[in-house]
């Protein structure tokens, strides 16, 4: 599964999910069962995630529009 799954943190980060290849379920689904209930999140490629995870605290993505 070449996507991501990710939503904001309480302290202003971004969480990624990466989904596991086999286990049965859709990207949505996933994104049902994962997300924190309340907090909007993006499916997005996971080539669009830096490479580099020496800054991953100061990640950040625009969730103005966004699934909830």
């Amino acid at each position: 599964m070449n996507q991501r799954i990710i939503y904001p943190t309480d302290d202003g980060g971004v969480s990624v999910i990466v989904p596991a290849a086999e286990c049965g379920l859709t990207i949505e689904q996933i994104a049902a069962k994962d997300v924190p209930v309340g907090k909007p999140f993006k499916i997005i490629e996971a080539s669009d995630i830096p490479s580099d995870r020496t800054f991953r605290a100061a990640w950040t993505a625009d969730f103005s529009e966004v699934t909830a």
